[in-house]
């Protein structure tokens, strides 16, 4: 049997999906302790020891002046922010997608555009909506919206142009109007392809966000990582770095999840 026919089984697949993951966890280990044995008190890779107590210590203990958690309050600004800067780049996303893909006038005048404005630099952009939308949230989800929407546009544009032409005319034929041809054949093809342009999006829309939070935020989970980053605590840093990873593989899982659940006709792409 050729080897591009060849299938893991169960615990196979379980075993190849933990190795990249456990090997980039021994490599660090061999790492940290060569630093730490020629200089204990190094801080640039510290033990996974110590990165363990502090998290321990971060997740649990509140701040001696708040009384705060302040990762869990980090983190809820953070999830607030990205939840409602990306649920407004998709809704953008959908309406504009489904009306450039579908109707010739519409996309004669935004095709072009939208193609544009995807190539500016979003991070580029932020010092205008600072100055525009202030330092508060408005800003940050700004960014966030701005940096993922022009992709997801043309993303699903181009999904409503791949939908083959003759159910348009079927549709035609039985008498559907535009919007009922936009409701009923349009829209459920490609709300899949929306989940799965969302979960693309994800690593982007995380990082317009850490970066609007370094900039220019009181709480969230980029300012505490540039905040203790003058002290060089690399232990609170790793410790937000791999809770950051985990909130954003959880999200893109529950995403996967939903477009199986919701469309388990169509296979999600991703």
């Amino acid at each position: 049997m050729r080897l591009i026919n060849r299938r893991p089984a169960r615990p196979a697949a379980v075993l190849l999906t933990a190795l990249p993951f456990v090997a980039v966890a021994i490599a660090y280990a061999i790492a940290s302790e060569i630093r730490l044995a020629a200089n204990p008190q190094d801080k640039l890779l510290p033990a996974p020891a110590t990165i363990w107590d502090t998290a321990v210590r971060l997740f649990s203990e509140p701040d001696r002046r708040t009384g705060e958690i302040l990762l869990w309050r980090d983190t809820a600004a953070s999830l607030r922010r990205l939840a409602v800067g990306v649920g407004a780049g998709a809704l953008v996303s959908l309406l504009l997608g489904v009306l450039i893909g579908l109707l010739p006038y519409v996309r004669r005048t935004l095709s072009d555009f939208v193609a544009v404005i995807s190539m500016v630099p979003p991070l580029a952009l932020l010092p205008i909506l600072f100055i525009v939308f202030g330092l508060g949230e408005m800003s940050k989800i700004v960014l966030i919206a701005i940096g993922i929407t022009p992709l997801m546009i043309r993303d699903l544009a181009q999904r409503v142009l791949d939908i083959p032409h003759e159910e348009i005319v079927k549709a035609q034929t039985l008498g559907a109007s535009t919007p009922v041809i936009a409701l009923r054949v349009v829209l459920p093809q490609i709300l899949p392809r929306l989940i799965s342009a969302v979960r693309l999006q994800l690593g982007p829309a995380w990082l317009f966000l850490i970066a609007a939070e370094a900039v220019a935020a009181e709480v969230g989970l980029g300012y505490r990582i540039f905040l203790v980053r003058r002290y060089l605590a690399m232990d609170i840093i790793l410790t937000y770095v791999i809770w950051i990873t985990l909130l954003a593989f959880v999200i893109d899982w529950a995403l996967k999840q939903l477009s199986r659940r919701a469309f388990p006709w169509k296979e999600a792409g991703l």
